[in-house]
């Protein structure tokens, strides 16, 4: 059955947004669980060098997605093998955090930003540049209140757990997320960057670099990445549309098909239902309902740390949703694309 939705509406939403210079270009899909999938590519990769289009398979360094992509599926492998309790308190099983402020959270809390660890600062400016100490300090540093108190989004969660994941399953969480989730999805161009030359020419371009005054292409537009070596929780990976659809079409349906990631239907239905009892907004786990949405009846999902790159899924409708732009061209901030990602979402799921 073919999707019911009005596609030149949509097509409109989004074009109206490159018109207006909120993104040089976009890539967007509409899809459901049985396969079917509506897309455009408005627009172009860079103003400066307008023979190349938008593409269906241009890579795009996608931010915030890390976390949904990388640092949720592999937490969601080691809860599903049994490695890890969402509810222990890091520091009974973890030692380098035994002892410290982050010791007292579990990992439920950080999934669902309610752990009260610390909200925003830059990384190189807390702990310096030496990785080493970067590392030491996200796992040392206080935490600003008791968890359960109040949701909080925060990269902080995802730097954490993507060292959590780490250190209990004894690999990077690069070669964790690919072995693990991504290969076996048939992810395969989706990776941490730095990107090699050939992958990075068909990438995206995002914003200048402050210190190099070098546009970034094929390196992760976040300066956490950076510093890490392009491998962190909170942001650094690059994919394709297709890749994501391949992905969400999963969320849909865990568990079908000959070869599947390491989490499947118990974790991602425990992950989209309401975990944060009275405090707004509503969360699972790592995941959020999007504004106006109502959980049990039209509840459409989307991850907290949605940027330019952001994703959408509703399970009630069976349906998922990605848009894709380099908003940084142009601005860091993204508040002149929230928008067009609201009106975008609204249209996908009607």
């Amino acid at each position: 059955m073919a999707l019911e939705l009005d596609i030149d509406r949509i097509r409109r939403t989004v074009e109206e947004g490159v018109r207006d210079k909120v993104c040089p270009g976009a890539v967007w899909a509409v899809g459901d669980r049985s396969g079917n999938m509506v897309l455009g590519t408005p627009g172009v990769l860079d103003p400066d060098r307008a023979d190349e289009p938008m593409r269906h398979d241009t890579v795009f360094d996608v931010e915030g997605l890390t976390e949904i992509l990388a640092v949720w599926s592999s937490v969601g492998c080691l809860v599903e093998t049994g490695e890890l309790d969402l509810d222990a308190h890091l520091g009974d099983f973890w030692s380098e955090v035994r002892g410290r402020p982050l010791g007292r959270v579990s990992t439920r809390d950080l999934l669902t930003h309610t752990a009260g660890v610390p909200l925003r600062g830059s990384l190189a400016s807390l702990y310096g540049t030496d990785p080493r100490d970067v590392r030491d300090g996200i796992l040392h540093d206080a935490v600003r209140r008791p968890p359960g108190q109040a949701v909080e989004y925060t990269e902080r969660a995802a730097l954490v757990l993507g060292r959590l994941v780490e250190e209990l399953s004894g690999r990077g969480l690069d070669a964790l997320a690919d072995t693990e989730v991504w290969q076996p999805l048939g992810m395969t161009r989706t990776r941490f960057g730095p990107l090699p030359g050939e992958t990075a020419d068909r990438c995206a371009p995002t914003a200048v670099d402050r210190h190099t005054g070098i546009r970034l292409r094929g390196t992760a537009l976040a300066a956490s990445a950076r510093l890490l070596g392009g491998v962190c929780g909170a942001s650094g990976v690059f994919t394709v549309l297709p890749d994501l659809a391949a992905f969400l079409r999963h969320l849909l349906q865990p568990g079908r098909g000959e070869t599947q990631p390491g989490f499947g239907a118990a974790w991602v239905q425990e992950s989209l239902r309401p975990q944060t009892g009275e405090l707004a907004p509503v969360g699972g786990l790592f995941w959020r309902l999007a504004p106006g949405a109502v959980a049990g009846a039209d509840d459409v999902w989307e991850p907290h740390g949605s940027g330019a790159a952001a994703a959408w899924l509703s399970p009630r409708q069976g349906r998922w949703a990605v848009l894709l732009t380099n908003a940084s061209y142009y601005t860091r901030d993204y508040g002149s694309l929230v928008p067009v990602r609201d009106a975008f979402r609204s249209l996908a799921f009607a």
